[in-house]
């Protein structure tokens, strides 16, 4: 029987970047994964595949509506979405490729087969018809999550879709309905506007992004709904029904209406569950919370089984990539006996539509109900020479300070390469900087950046050119 130090089951990013820093440390290591590629939901089938066609769609949409603008004509443009899709399947390819290296590479043992918990220290693993039981001193449970589904909608793949089959839409659709205006709808909604879809999204929620700031997921609606996106908020989806082309879904509007609204396509893009069917857990006394996610030491990342831990979207926390792969290291290094830690305030959220929207830290709303005064700067990117240049200067950036401190406790910017640009304020948080820390950092000019610059300014009112 093979024997480990530390076994991770699940190769996305939580569990891949576990087993790299594992190894790293000096451990002896096994990573289980059941799909034949590396990399898990991230890499297969979410965040890479859908910013590969987020960029092409961009492109696309940039050659036919905005090259004219900056003296570029182009005509009879045209769509090969076949070819679109390949390009999306070889970055897909090589990023996955680039995890089986870094395995290689690390001289971490991947195990190709399905992961069963059969007691605290031993794993059986099967594919296919075989089946193969190892022995670990340690065990990272990083299976990730799936998308979640509801009765009335029966999913084939073509009609009914998950995230899963929106990125290989082999057509694209006169009518795509999202069920879901969260991250993912929002993402794959504009993906396919922009190739020439007519786009519904329905949301059960007042508004987007849940409890992030109101006032910027507002102005994020307004530019969404510019571009060509209709919204449907406060609708509560009842049932579907498919015919030969056309699949109708019932929905209950605020006043208790129902109506009919018909597509070709309806993505289903309520979010996603933890992910830990047949991996035995339960059987061997794993305990669970109410919320069907594993349940663990914060500080630790340990089950009530010691010598086990999870990380990831198995776990309380948002489900991100990012928050998995800090989580990965943060274990290792605990079981190395190393002092790994997350500050779950400066974890940044992104969602990739155009203009991008990421933030950190609190929203205006959130803090009137902890009851922190706190004071506001904004800036707009129209007033920026290299958001001009770009001929890209909608949008804004929103900082949230400390009344009394002038410690960070927010930062929210709606604009270009955003998801870029929001790294700074998460390293401001991890240093417990205050706006003028930021206000007093010399930016480079021009820069888009600069935005950031002036709305801590803004705070204290000193903005130099909003």
């Amino acid at each position: 029987m093979k024997e480990f130090d530390i076994t991770v089951i699940g190769a996305g990013p939580g569990g891949y970047v576990a087993a790299i820093r594992a190894a790293q440390l000096g451990f002896k290591v096994a990573i289980i994964e059941k799909r034949k590629t590396l990399g898990g939901t991230c890499l297969n089938v979410g965040c890479i595949p859908s910013k590969a066609l987020l960029d092409s769609s961009e492109q696309y949409h940039l050659t036919k509506h905005k090259l004219s603008d900056h003296g570029i004509e182009v005509k009879d443009v045209k769509l090969d979405l076949k070819k679109l899709l390949q390009r999306k399947d070889k970055v897909v390819s090589e990023v996955c490729d680039g995890v089986d290296y870094l395995m290689k590479k690390n001289k971490i043992e991947r195990i190709l087969g399905t992961a069963k918990l059969k007691s605290s220290t031993e794993i059986e693993i099967t594919e296919k018809d075989q089946s193969e039981t190892i022995r670990s001193k340690n065990i990272i449970l990083a299976t990730g999550s799936v998308p979640i589904t509801f009765n009335g909608f029966d999913i084939d793949g073509k009609q009914i879709v998950t995230s899963d089959h929106a990125i290989n839409l082999p057509e694209v659709p006169k009518h795509l309905i999202v069920i879901g205006a969260g991250v993912i709808g929002l993402e794959l909604g504009s993906v396919w506007s922009r190739l020439g879809a007519e786009v519904s999204i329905i949301e059960l929620m007042p508004r987007l992004f849940g409890t992030s700031d109101k006032q910027m997921a507002a102005y994020t609606q307004r530019l969404l709904e510019g571009q060509g996106l209709k919204f449907y908020f406060g609708h509560k989806v009842l049932s579907s029904e498919k015919k030969k082309n056309e699949v109708i879904v019932k929905v209950q509007d605020p006043t208790g209406k129902e109506i009919d609204f018909k597509g070709d396509v309806v993505l289903l893009a309520v979010g996603r569950r933890p992910f830990t069917d047949g991996l035995g857990a339960e059987e061997i006394g794993i305990e669970f919370t109410e919320r069907k996610r594993i349940k663990v030491n914060p500080h630790t990342f340990q089950t009530n089984i010691p010598n086990i831990y999870a990380i990831g979207d198995v776990i309380e926390g948002p489900m991100l990539a990012h928050k998995a792969e800090d989580e990965g290291i943060a274990v290792a290094e605990l079981i190395a006996g190393q002092k790994g830690h997350i500050n779950y305030e400066a974890i940044p959220w992104i969602v990739y539509t155009w203009p991008e929207v990421a933030w950190v830290g609190s929203g205006e709303e959130e803090l009137k109900e902890k009851g922190i005064e706190y004071k506001v700067g904004k800036a707009i990117f129209k007033s920026n020479g290299r958001a001009k240049a770009m001929n890209e200067s909608d949008g804004q950036v929103k900082v949230l300070a400390d009344k009394k401190t002038d410690k960070l406790l927010g930062v929210y910017i709606v604009g270009p390469r955003a998801s870029d640009m929001i790294v700074e304020a998460a390293v401001a948080f991890e240093f417990g900087s205050s706006a003028e820390d930021l206000a007093r950092t010399c930016h480079a000019h021009p820069t888009l950046s600069e935005v950031v610059r002036e709305a801590a300014m803004a705070v204290d009112k000193w903005s130099i050119h909003s």
